[in-house]
């Protein structure tokens, strides 16, 4: 598999790094997957995923967010957006990915694939960009937050006027992720609700730009980004003809053990999305790229993306 890295100019001139796979074979390339990866990880754990989608004759790109991996060379810098609309940023920056997807690789297919907050960052691409990508899939997802997600904002604002944007607060990150262990009943980390598989969740702690904690503003402008994908007056500007896959694991709490999934499926029928698919996996936790079935689920993923 050939890689190859190289930055890019965000929405607001800031260096994105960013990494392109593709097989070394001569096979027909299908087309070109383009990942927005989860929240606190980075591009480069999705190696393993992009050497099965290459060797299936496609090709791959991730740029490490904003906030996280290689675009922060400074540590200080992970968990951090940008001073205003940081999240929104992020959205912009993968439409310019995508755009150079499309120069660099013309008459292809483009496809997106998106986990966790990767998930939500896609949801709002899917409405501010429609039509963009032939096809979706968001896994680890959630469409259900519930009107405490509006309750957050106010206390956000506040927290920030008082400590600063930059400022990491203990109380938010247990408010955001205390209770996602809470189910399983055998505790070996605090970061078992990722994955069932214990070599999988060891390599997450072990590596220093995962699980990082998050600045206030982190929080305030996604916090203001799951609002906006909830929202009817934005939800209508989705494209009815590109199709949506969304997989979970029904033991994910992001996605509320499968019932946020399913609100989520809701939605997108409720606007006149003409083919959605969704599937829960049994007992599988959040990260369901490196969950102990992760054959099974990469290949379902293929599967779709071979019949779009």
């Amino acid at each position: 598999m050939d890689i190859r890295e190289f930055t890019f100019e965000g929405a607001d001139k800031k260096p994105i790094f960013a990494r392109r796979w593709e097989s070394k074979t001569d096979m027909p390339t299908k087309g070109v997957i383009q990942i927005a990866h989860g929240m606190t990880e980075t591009g480069k754990r999705y190696e393993r995923f992009a050497k099965f989608l290459t060797e299936r004759g496609y090709i791959v790109y991730i740029n490490d967010h904003r906030g996280h991996g290689e675009t922060e060379q400074d540590m200080e810098g992970l968990g951090f957006f940008a001073e205003n609309e940081g999240f929104d940023l992020l959205v912009k920056d993968m439409k310019i990915l995508t755009d150079i997807i499309k120069k660099e690789n013309q008459g292809l297919p483009v496809y997106l694939f998106g986990h966790s907050m990767g998930s939500f960052a896609s949801q709002k691409y899917l409405i501010d960009y429609p039509d963009e990508v032939r096809a979706v899939v968001l896994a680890g997802s959630n469409g259900d937050f519930g009107p405490l997600i509006k309750l957050a904002l106010p206390l956000l604002h506040v927290i920030e006027k008082i400590k600063g944007a930059r400022y990491r607060s203990a109380f938010i990150e247990n408010a955001v992720f205390g209770a996602n262990n809470k189910k399983f009943k055998e505790k070996r980390t605090k970061y078992d609700w990722l994955s069932r598989d214990e070599e999988e969740v060891d390599k997450y702690i072990k590596d220093e730009k995962c699980g990082f904690m998050c600045t206030v503003e982190f929080y305030r402008d996604f916090v203001k980004g799951l609002i906006y994908i909830e929202s009817d007056k934005n939800l209508k500007k989705l494209s009815k003809s590109v199709p949506i896959m969304i997989i979970s694991g029904d033991a994910d709490p992001i996605g509320k053990n499968g019932e946020g999934v399913k609100n989520l499926y809701r939605r997108y029928k409720k606007y006149g999305v003409k083919d959605v698919t969704m599937k829960l996996y049994p007992d599988a936790r959040h990260e369901l790229l490196n969950e102990i079935n992760r054959d099974e689920i990469m290949y379902d993923i293929v599967r779709w993306f071979n019949s779009k």
